[in-house]
């Protein structure tokens, strides 16, 4: 992508709500089986149950993908929190949380491009809305699900979570964004057409 572009309007198109709307949903129902997966793979990490965090990046996807791909202001949080609002209706095993987890989730993605002015629509935007993402979710994660649990595991999940924020919320959705604007699919978006010239 590239490094920077001219401000853009603040208000949405109906292109960019119904491509937004698209995304999450997507993400809020492939989250069924993420969840699934993430519940039968705690055995393995049964020595170190803080590492199961590498897989959290999966969550934070929706709101960075939307915000790569719309480049509005508020689109990374309305990713986040409607894929989150999907993930409950569809029966979340983390029930109504799941609202709160994706509302903080989008706006920790929403803050990395919000720092960039929202100008910058590169990967390094990107890796900083999936670690605040990331910072953002374990810091909820620690506070509502492991309140009791010893320091070592609270920083050992954190940082976790941040770096797979990082790496599969930042990185993830940069590559996921590239993807769909090489085969077409954003011609209608500034983020397609700049991804088909790199």
């Amino acid at each position: 992508m590239t490094t920077a572009s001219a401000p853009r309007p603040a208000g949405w198109r109906m292109i960019d709500i119904v491509v937004a709307a698209v995304l999450a949903v997507a993400f809020g129902v492939a989250f069924l089986a993420w969840n699934a997966l993430y519940n039968w793979t705690t055995p393995l990490f049964a020595a170190v149950p803080a590492a199961q965090a590498v897989m959290y990046g999966v969550w934070l996807l929706p709101g960075v993908l939307v915000g790569l791909v719309v480049r509005r202001p508020g689109a990374a949080l309305f990713g986040g929190f409607v894929a989150a609002a999907v993930s409950a209706f569809l029966g979340s095993q983390w029930g109504l949380d799941v609202l709160l987890s994706g509302l903080i989730q989008g706006a920790g993605a929403e803050l990395g491009f919000a720092l960039f002015l929202y100008r910058g629509w590169h990967l390094p935007a990107a890796v900083l809305g999936g670690v605040l993402a990331g910072a953002g979710a374990a810091i909820h994660d620690i506070v509502v699900y492991y309140p009791d649990a010893g320091p070592e595991f609270k920083i050992a999940f954190a940082a976790f979570v941040v770096l797979s924020g990082a790496v599969l919320g930042g990185v993830g959705a940069w590559l996921l964004a590239r993807a769909l604007a090489r085969r077409g699919v954003l011609a209608a978006f500034e983020s397609g057409r700049d991804q088909r010239r790199i």
